[in-house]
């Protein structure tokens, strides 16, 4: 299967490191020009380096600054194809009994996992209509699914959030041509939070971790490029309001 990707616009966000900076290179080496969004301006060096067309430093939660950053990148490209939510975390968050989260402890979650995707494709949605081969892919979690290892309830709450909205937006967004779809990853070192999230469970819950996943071994950022990868392409044309686990089988 030949995925012809080359000339197809792309704006990736959270893309200064890990899964979404992966994504970024996968699309730059089908030929793409990508727009890399992330609120990391230093960490945006990377994306730049691995060959994006532009960087965006940007805080996801600002409804203006997103509508503003996405018709710039739009003119700048002449135009917009596919939207990759990738954005997202713990923001520091460890899991704790519901009692000690504190309201910001919640909202601020939601602002990063739910509502600077919803403010992008808002914001891209007309130009993907445009194009006439739209793809919308958010990267969600297997927290989306099913409770989450990390026992943040606002993480595993916003993540359910954004299956859902990616659902909702397929059934909108489905007879102008444009394809909404979800990657759950399963476990990936793919920055520093799940770095100490891994280092938490000790040999032990390490061990038991990777004894619960068919391929016993932990995920890889570019097995999630991958599969974005795909569902951007032709090839995926008819596969719409999906989620895909990516996660060695454990799911």
């Amino acid at each position: 299967m030949k995925l012809d990707l080359s000339g197809r616009r792309a704006i990736v966000t959270g893309a200064a490191q890990g899964i979404g900076l992966s994504i970024v290179q996968a699309f730059v080496a089908e030929g793409m020009q990508v727009a890399a969004f992330d609120i990391d301006s230093a960490g945006l060096q990377a994306a730049h380096d691995a060959g994006a067309t532009r960087t965006t430093a940007i805080d996801l939660a600002q409804r203006d600054s997103v509508s503003r950053a996405v018709h710039e990148a739009a003119d700048q490209f002449g135009g917009l194809d596919i939207l990759v939510n990738c954005a997202g975390g713990v923001r520091g968050q460890v899991g704790r009994p519901i009692e000690e989260v504190t309201e910001q402890d919640w909202l601020v979650l939601f602002e990063a996992n739910v509502h600077g995707a919803f403010w992008c494709a808002q914001a891209c949605a007309g130009h993907l209509k445009r194009s006439g081969l739209g793809r919308i892919i958010n990267i969600s979690s297997g927290a989306g699914l099913r409770p989450s290892l990390t026992g943040i309830q606002a993480y595993t709450a916003s993540k359910h959030a954004l299956v859902g909205l990616t659902k909702q937006l397929s059934l909108e967004l489905g007879p102008f041509g444009i394809t909404v779809n979800s990657v759950a990853p399963g476990f990936v070192l793919s920055n520093p939070s799940t770095q100490r999230q891994w280092e938490s469970y000790g040999p032990d819950g390490q061990q038991r971790l990777i004894d619960s996943i068919h391929t016993k071994r932990l995920g890889r950022p570019q097995d999630i490029a991958d599969a974005v990868t795909f569902l951007a392409s032709d090839a995926a044309s008819w596969i719409s309001g999906q989620v895909l686990s990516v996660d060695g089988g454990r799911s």
